[in-house]
């Protein structure tokens, strides 16, 4: 795709999240909407902000039992996601039935470790090993359930990039100024990110609470 950059639409009022979406429109490539967003408006919402004209990511991270999981997929198909997130920790059976039930247009992409967490994380739920070696495991899984690709940190999607050289990388928690802020804990510059391999961009704070989100859209394009 010609612009990476998605921007993270969490905004609790669609005429709000029209709004932001169609002010950058100009620079930006898509527009991923999360699980507080589609908790609240549904399909109706998706309907909504696809008439901006720009591919949608459903970050919905699906985690359940195949079947389940190959459900819900189903009953997103009149959504026409560009991107759909499920959990690889669901494990190879539940990607393959998602992968399966997908659309025919639409990627589906595992998350592997959310940006939000680090080592200490990890050991307090059991997995030994860094943030590193669980991304790497998680990857080679998805690769062989037969999914398009990951969601993993920027720390990681060089590693994974020299790994599975025809995956699709979504990389968040990206931060111009490579700084971790609030939640973000393993966190990388979206320069840094593309030129280590990522396939597309996740940024939301940057743009959105940016007191000017054209400009701060329009800064970001230009680094890339």
């Amino acid at each position: 795709m010609s612009n990476p950059i998605f921007l993270a639409v969490d905004l609790p009022r669609i005429d709000a999240a029209k709004a932001l979406a169609t002010q950058v429109k100009s620079h930006i490539g898509g527009l991923k909407l999360g699980l507080e967003f589609f908790c609240a408006h549904g399909h109706h919402g998706v309907h909504e902000m696809a008439q901006i004209g720009l591919p949608i990511f459903l970050d919905l991270k699906l985690h359940d039992i195949p079947n389940t999981v190959a459900s819900a997929m189903q009953a997103i198909h009149v959504l026409e996601p560009a991107i759909v997130t499920v959990h690889a920790s669901g494990g190879r059976a539940m990607m393959e039935d998602a992968k399966a039930a997908a659309g025919e247009h639409t990627r589906v992409v595992a998350v592997t470790m959310l940006t939000s967490l680090d080592e200490n994380d990890l050991a307090r739920t059991g997995i030994a090993g860094t943030p590193h070696d669980q991304v790497m495991r998680l990857a080679e899984l998805a690769q062989t359930a037969g999914l398009d690709g990951i969601v993993c940190s920027g720390q990681e999607v060089g590693a994974v990039h020299k790994q599975w050289k025809q995956g699709f990388f979504v990389v968040p928690g990206l931060r111009p100024g490579g700084k971790a802020t609030a939640d973000q804990k393993r966190v990388v510059t979206p320069r840094k990110a593309r030129d280590d391999g990522a396939s597309v961009l996740v940024i939301g704070r940057p743009i959105s609470r940016a007191d000017d989100p054209l400009a701060a859209a329009r800064a970001i394009e230009g680094t890339l």
